[in-house]
């Protein structure tokens, strides 16, 4: 890999190391002459591929922005009424600029370290308090993938929360005005956990038998507004547990779900400025009663202290996550649509309460003028009670109406040849109005009488009462407001962020500016296929060009998250064996070093986990893995391997374990997870794999987001093919093949422009020479701090692959210093922490990326070595442990300012222990944080100021 000093191409710009110079660096470091050396020995052979990549050749920028250009202006938008849960909206500028668009946000990783993450950690908390106000119900978690996956994590809480001995195995009933891609989502997780599942119309009361719990919508999908108290009060009596997946713009006027008695409330937040993004990525929420709080999915935010008692967010309850838990898990999060939420929290500090319920009553009345107009015209309005979607039954004439009003530019629903549906939302005016009503063969007439919502279910409690939501009125305020949360965070804008495992690398420019253009944004996912040409080119495309890049022969991008696209692929395997008369095929194996999303994701899809020991190379452990096959040869249903290793090498091993489990019957599922260390160089649908999920919000560039969005796809041989994850909106699909994944068709599609724009940008030679440079960076770092902290496991030439673990259990057990500390210290020097104590307690595993360059490479491992002298100074007696700049790390201005400054080291070494930090210094905004504190005074919705006061 030879680079020319004067090339301008966009790899020049995404690859950090590009410089011959600082190549021959950190090659002389690593002890190889060339890259293409180094990568001949860390790579088997036995698993390279043969020939290049067959790609597009890279494109410019100018170029990619033109060709996104062309896609876009192939789409047609249009007024947007066919609601089925996704409506248009407004995201105002100052939003969409200053956190959509704004790399201090989207480039922000999962705040596990909350201390350089209160800025998003209170955004967060400020969407909590959003969803607990307004759905009545004291616990929110920080957002969930979509609405209709939201309600299948509740329908299996409800499964797992009931403690009532009859109705505990009973069925769970959804009402038939639940949203159909919701039934259908259900229906395929039940499915294959051998849950049953029953479709009822729950106004007329409950079906009987034992029922474990219920699901109701609030509004229908067909606009239906019912008052729910007795139906829940009945659920209640028969000991069933209560969700009702609820529109939160409606709960400005409909008596929220926590009032009338649920447990569990879910939804989606999309209609809160998040763009219609062709069906994702949107945050749902979740908020369930006191007593449930650890046994929801997805992530807490909460309150906390630091070390000198100021409040401090953090996530709460951490071992709660699902996925933590492994084959323990009833679920398999491990995720957020932390960005997304973010911006709908801020929609509601935009509006606050009186914005929020204007815009809703504004909805609720159009909507009743437009009944009003179609009854006086002699149209049968077939509910009575509604808050913004009006259905009409019109027979014989449905295609009539809806072509006659998309020929207007409005897009309706047509439910059935007989059945119309028309939803309006914030977007709405009197002009589009008419011209639905003429659609109709109606004029549009004044007043709405008739169409008032039930005194029974009009909602007379406040929300949003925090100054949070009444103080930021002029955009000034709420810009500055933005600002100041995003100016406590450390996100990739401003420094390398290490993570081994989660590769958080450049998310160029040129690749988000697309996301946002109305073309792409403003499509509803249910549009006709006539309205969504590009779109669905694009698509065909990135699929395609994953599909080369994989070796499979297959891509869906349906799965909106890495946790989403191992639970696609286990069911497709799921199915094929039980296409074969194999359903006994039930087992899987997974190594005990996997991520616990594995073996989570293996539970959803109605698998026995069991565990394969690793090896003290950190392989897996052969002769275990044989016995394992051998004990279950006829019930094999998979295995789960993670290529390069979680331990971050490459084993040499991996073809003989793909063809030992081929030989007994089973599937090879290979987690996509480091895909970014193989791309160009090997591809797991020719090395032995069957099916694998990629992450697109790693390997590809999309951006984390503070913890998503992310896109997971999953790519499959052929024989899969006909078991990949079919359309939630088709009921063609419920067959038993196909079963959906996410609640639209091409999940988050919102943000497929950025990887698709990062593919044509690289070409396949681009993307090959960054996963060189991935290894070369990581082996960089191996070769410079393996004599400070030593690197656990290594392969073939003691190299390492992507990243590496380095190892601090000795340093640890010799001076009291931990991987904690260290990871706390790294805060003083501006760096986010590597991935702490994953895969292996004890350890640091750090992943370069091929984005950064060396001059921060070697910032990094200049404060790596320099942490590494103050853990010798704590070995020599300088200090203790306790009192050491590790242990107090890390140090607020405050902290250092102060008068009572009584440490055993200087405040210089406190805050400046590197020289160039006096130019460029990052003070965190809180001390390092009590967690256990926040644990046992649980607060996660915003709280007064005195409720730290003791």
């Amino acid at each position: 890999m030879t680079v020319s000093s004067t090339s301008t191409t966009f790899v020049d710009r995404h690859i950090g190391a590009r410089r011959q110079a600082d190549i021959d660096i950190m090659l002389k470091s690593v002890g190889y002459d060339s890259v293409d050396s180094l990568v001949d020995t860390a790579v088997p052979n036995d698993i390279r591929q043969d020939v290049a990549l067959t790609l597009q050749n890279a494109l410019s920028e100018v170029e990619v922005l033109a060709e996104l250009r062309k896609l876009a202006a192939k789409n047609k938008t249009a007024v947007q009424m066919i609601g089925q849960g996704y409506y248009d909206t407004v995201t105002p500028p100052v939003i969409r600029r200053n956190i959509l668009e704004s790399p201090a946000w989207y480039t922000a990783y999962t705040p596990y370290q909350p201390e350089i993450s209160q800025g998003r950690l209170e955004a967060l908390l400020n969407f909590q308090t959003m969803v607990q106000d307004l759905v009545g119900l004291p616990i929110a978690n920080a957002s969930l993938l979509d609405e209709a996956t939201a309600v299948a994590e509740a329908f299996l809480m409800m499964r797992r929360a009931n403690k009532n001995k009859t109705a505990h195995d009973g069925k769970t009933v959804l009402d038939a005005d639940c949203l159909p891609q919701t039934i259908a989502i259900v229906k395929g997780r039940a499915e294959a956990l051998g849950f049953e599942v029953e479709i009822a119309d729950l106004s007329r009361g409950l079906p009987d038998g034992d029922i474990n719990g219920i699901v109701l919508q609030q509004p229908g999908v067909s606009g239906r507004v019912f008052d729910h108290a007795a139906v829940i009060a009945a659920a209640k009596e028969r000991g069933a547990l209560v969700t009702v997946a609820a529109d939160l713009l409606a709960l400005t006027l409909i008596t929220p779900p926590g009032e009338q008695g649920a447990d569990i409330a879910v939804g989606s937040t999309q209609r809160f400025g998040v763009p219609l993004f062709f069906g994702g990525p949107h945050a749902a929420y979740m908020a369930v009663q006191k007593g449930l709080e650890r046994s929801m999915p997805g992530r807490l935010v909460g309150v906390s202290k630091d070390d000198a008692g100021t409040p401090a967010y953090r996530l709460a309850l951490q071992t709660r996550e699902q996925h933590i838990r492994r084959e323990k898990a009833t679920s398999n999060i491990c995720t957020a649509q932390a960005l997304l939420a973010i911006v709908s929290s801020m929609y509601a500090v935009y509006h606050g309460p009186d914005g929020l319920k204007a815009i809703a009553e504004t909805a609720h009345n159009h909507a009743r003028t437009l009944a009003a107009s179609l009854k006086a015209a002699g149209l049968e309005v077939l509910h009575g009670s509604f808050f913004d979607t009006v259905t009409v039954r019109v027979p014989g004439k449905a295609a009539a109406i809806v072509a006659a009003a998309e020929a207007k530019g409005i897009n309706l629903r047509g439910i059935d040849a007989d059945t119309v549906g028309v939803s309006v939302d914030e977007t709405t005016t009197a002009t589009v109005l008419a011209d639905v009503a003429a659609a109709f063969g109606a004029s549009l007439a004044g007043g709405g009488e008739g169409f008032a919502l039930e005194a029974a279910v009009e909602r007379s409690s406040d929300y949003l009462q925090h100054p949070v939501f009444n103080t930021h009125r002029s955009e000034t305020q709420l810009l500055r407001y933005i600002r100041k949360l995003s100016d406590r965070d450390l996100a990739l804008d401003r420094t390398m962020i290490p993570l081994g495992s989660c590769t958080m690398k450049l998310n160029a420019t040129a690749e988000m500016e697309a996301i946002s253009w109305p073309e792409f944004a403003s499509i509803h996912p249910f549009a006709p296929d006539s309205q969504t040409e590009g779109w669905r080119e694009l698509i065909e495309d990135l699929e395609a060009d994953l599909t080369e890049i994989t070796g499979y022969d297959q891509v869906s991008i349906q799965p909106n998250a890495g946790s989403q696209g191992e639970l696609a692929g286990l069911l497709a395997i799921r199915g094929y064996h039980h296409s074969r008369g194999e359903a006994q095929r039930n087992v899987c194996l997974i190594p005990a070093s996997a991520h616990g999303t594995n073996a989570a994701s293996a539970v959803l899809a109605g698998m026995k986990v069991v565990v394969v020991a690793t090896a003290a190379d950190g392989t897996i452990d052969h002769a275990d893995l044989q016995a394992k096959i051998d004990a279950n040869k006829d019930v094999l249903s998979a295995i789960m391997i993670t290529y390069p290793s979680t331990h971050g090498v490459y084993d040499a091993d991996v073809r003989e374990i793909c063809d030992s489990v081929h030989a007994a019957g089973g599937q090879v599922y290979v987690d996509g997870a480091n895909l970014n260390a193989l791309v160009g160089l090997a591809q797991p649908g020719k090395f032995g794999g069957d099916v694998s999920h990629l992450n697109l919000h790693k390997t590809f560039c999309i951006p984390h987001g503070g913890g998503g969005p992310g896109v997971g796809p999953v790519a499959a041989k052929a024989h899969l093919a006909p078991f990949m994850p079919g359309d939630a909106n088709n009921a063609a699909h419920e067959d038993g093949r196909g079963v959906a994944i996410s609640a639209s068709r091409y999940g988050s599609a919102g943000v497929l422009p950025v990887s698709w724009a990062y593919v044509k940008l690289m070409g396949g030679e681009g993307l090959t020479e960054a996963t060189k440079s991935a290894l070369l960076a990581a082996n960089y770092i191996a070769s410079r701090l393996n004599e400070y902290f030593p690197v656990l496991y290594t392969g073939e030439g003691g190299l390492v692959a992507h990243e590496c673990i380095l190892d601090l259990r000795e340093l640890t057990a010799r001076t009291g210093v931990t991987a904690e500390d260290v990871a706390k210290r790294l805060i003083d020097y501006g760096f986010h922490a590597p991935t702490l104590a994953f895969p292996v307690a004890g350890t640091l595993m750090v992943e370069p990326t091929e984005s950064e360059d060396l001059g921060e490479i070697d910032r990094f491992i200049e404060a790596m070595i320099t942490i590494r002298k103050e853990i010798d100074q704590v070995a020599h007696g300088d200090f203790t442990v306790e009192n050491s700049p590790l242990r107090h790390a890390p140090h607020t201005a405050a902290a250092v300012v102060s008068s009572d400054w009584n440490r055993e080291y200087s405040r210089e070494q406190a805050v400046f222990p590197v020289h160039h930090l006096k130019q460029d210094k990052y003070f965190p905004p809180v001390g390092r944080i009590d967690g256990a504190a926040g644990d046992r005074n649980l607060v996660c919705s915003c709280p007064p100021i005195e409720a730290f006061e003791n």
